[in-house]
């Protein structure tokens, strides 16, 4: 009898125990359930900033040629062409400081293993690049659009086909970076609050941003290849950011 009444006992405290467990594991799932919730409610958006900038820095990189079939006469015309660029661009009001080092490049056809019928006439070409480097983007430009006037003084520039001689490139990407920031945090607040509005909910805290790519293309062209040979130019960026919703 005492035996049978311990087991009783013991079923009975064990079946309350359990009863316990199940109460308080239901008690975690809820309140699991409650903060999966509350983490859930966000809304994930994204901000645009852009800009237009112009150039601060302009490359020019002229290149001219003389051939012929005595290397001296070539060599004479090369140095008396490149002393014609030098003094048109000083002209232009380009300084000694803006004109880079030249660099010279030498081919000799009768040493090509394949030649032309009668490559001795022509049989030397020589090739000058001087470079202009100038923080003055608007001066480089105003000479570029005149050097049609070294061709008056038999200098022939050569020019790759549809390639810029010049490059433009903005070198304060830094310095606008903060501000295009804050424009893109704000674009993308105003459509986290539009979201919002529409739920009947209002916008908390970011919950997590990413600042995305800073990009720059030509003003008037999608196409970011191009933009180098464009001196006005669009920075844009594109930030994600998700957003607390709160009831």
């Amino acid at each position: 009898m005492i035996i049978t009444q311990a087991k009783n006992n013991f079923l009975i405290l064990s079946l309350f125990l359990l009863a316990l467990s199940i109460a308080f594991a239901g008690f975690m799932v809820a309140s699991g359930l409650r903060d999966f919730k509350g983490a859930d409610r966000i809304v994930a958006v994204k901000g645009l900033a852009t800009k237009d900038v112009e150039a601060d820095l302009a490359i020019w990189t002229i290149k001219h040629t003389a051939t012929g079939g005595d290397l001296a006469t070539v060599q004479q015309t090369i140095k008396q062409n490149g002393a014609a660029i030098r003094n048109f661009l000083k002209i232009n009001g380009l300084s000694d400081s803006d004109i880079s080092g030249a660099r010279l490049e030498v081919t000799d056809l009768l040493a090509q293993a394949y030649r032309q019928e009668n490559a001795e006439v022509s049989r030397f070409i020589i090739s000058e690049i001087i470079a202009v480097r100038s923080n003055n983007v608007a001066l480089v430009d105003t000479a570029f659009q005149k050097s049609g006037d070294l061709l008056a003084q038999n200098v022939s520039l050569v020019v790759e086909q549809n390639v810029s001689p010049i490059e433009y490139i903005f070198t304060k990407l830094n310095d606008i970076k903060p501000d295009m920031i804050a424009e893109a945090t704000k674009s993308a607040r105003t459509s986290a609050e539009q979201f919002a509005k529409d739920s009947g909910a209002r916008v908390g805290g970011i919950k997590f941003a990413s600042q995305g790519m800073f990009q720059i293309f030509p003003r008037d062209s999608e196409n970011s290849f191009a933009e180098r040979g464009a001196r006005f130019k669009t920075v844009r960026v594109v930030s994600t950011i998700n957003f607390d919703i709160a009831p």
